[in-house]
Formats: structure tokens, sequence, C-alpha cells
């Protein structure tokens, strides 16, 4: 079952926000992804989306978004909910907790 708060909590809650500056959290829960904003970071991606698949797993997205238009940086699928930090450090270089 799709819920935005476990996706957070699964990044990291709190921490995860105060760490990557991430604001802007949007659901949509009938396609069941979120999309929310972070700081600037060497990966050069101002967005992220997340999105639960069929097969229970996340599928990553990690985006340039300007008044240009929309740029896929990096794209992961099926990730299991432990990889989600690690792949989230490796493609941004922002630490998700302390």
């Amino acid at each position: 079952m799709f819920s935005p708060g476990t996706i957070i909590k699964q990044l990291g809650g709190q921490k995860f926000i105060m760490m990557t500056g991430a604001k802007q959290f949007v659901s949509d829960s009938e396609k069941q992804r979120i999309f929310f904003k972070i700081g600037r970071n060497s990966g050069g991606v101002n967005m992220v989306e997340i999105k639960l698949n069929g097969l229970d797993l996340y599928d990553m997205k990690f985006l340039w978004v300007s008044v240009k238009g929309i740029k896929t940086i990096k794209e992961y699928g099926s990730v299991y909910y432990d990889q989600l930090q690690s792949l989230f450090t490796s493609v941004t270089g922002m630490y998700t907790s302390l």
C-alpha cells in the first residue's frame, strides 16, 4: 500500500529533510509516487521522483527542472527500500543523516 510518509521515513525522515533541504513534497496517490525538491548538490539534481512499482519496489528518477523543461539526470528501477538512502547519496553527493 502506498504511503508518502513511509517513503520519507525510509529516506531518513526529519534528518533527511534537514540534511538535504528537501521541500515542496507532492504526492500522487493515483500513480503511487512522490516528488520533492532538494538543495544544491554535486549531481546537478533539483527534484526527485520516487514511485512504487508493481513489484512493491521503488523506481527513482533524479531530475533537473527549470523553465526550459525537465531533464532526467539518472533513473533507477526496482530499488529496495533499504537502498533508497545509499542511492540518493551516490547520485546527489548529499548525506541523508548524521
